[in-house]
């Protein structure tokens, strides 16, 4: 089941979206303001955010826009009252998917959230960050256009840290997600082959693209 956070101010139409979202099967997470919805995104796998702009304290579309500076890439439906065509390319500028005016027509909404679901559920066959290209098809990795020889496990590791860029990833989460099937799941494991991961594509250290946090984890960048 996809989870949908909502970000409105007003409970009557905060009710209403996770009424309408709900029906249709989602999971819905409720807020009224902005404070609980980065520990959400560090929480919870969260599908999709529906955001109002019009916030106390907060415009919407500058809460995304940093957020999309610090790495977070979660889908991004803006349902506000600012109607303009300022307004709209505006809130694309700042990281919108789609945007949708009030008032809103509830099947108009479910039919716009499940069209940004199924674009984005299409993950992209190659992956570019920097001088990195990964091809997800052919699973050659090249830096600089020079293809750099990787273990299967490597590559999983690399994928990870190129899907999650500038975040901070534990090695429990690491473990998780990259060794989900092996049964050699030790904290260890991580660094080792993180270690020689970046012997592979930064040999020299002077790209430093995986920095390590005492304690923390991991953070590709």
């Amino acid at each position: 089941m996809k989870t949908i956070v909502a970000v409105e101010d007003e409970p009557d139409i905060l009710e209403l979206i996770e009424y309408t979202l709900s029906s249709s099967g989602f999971d819905v997470i409720g807020l009224l303001n902005t404070s609980k919805l980065k520990d959400l995104l560090d929480e919870e796998d969260i599908s999709l955010i529906l955001m109002d702009r019009n916030l106390p304290g907060c415009e919407g579309s500058i809460f995304i826009k940093e957020l999309r500076k610090e790495g977070y890439n979660t889908p991004v439906i803006y349902l506000s009252a600012k109607d303009s065509s300022d307004d709209v390319l505006e809130g694309f500028e700042r990281g919108a998917d789609d945007y949708i005016t009030k008032p809103f027509n509830p099947k108009e909404l479910i039919a716009r959230v499940k069209a940004v679901l199924k674009r984005v559920d299409k993950k992209p066959q190659i992956i570019k960050y920097k001088d990195i290209v990964f091809d997800r098809d052919s699973g050659i990795v090249t830096i600089q256009a020079k293809e750099i020889k990787l273990s299967k496990l490597e590559k999983r590791l690399l994928y990870e840290f190129l899907t999650n860029t500038n975040i901070l990833l534990s090695r429990e989460t690491l473990l998780e997600n990259v060794w989900s099937d092996n049964f050699d799941k030790q904290l260890k494991t991580v660094n080792v082959a993180i270690k020689r991961l970046k012997e592979k594509i930064d040999p020299s250290g002077e790209k430093e693209y995986i920095k390590s946090v005492r304690g923390e984890g991991y953070i590709f960048c």
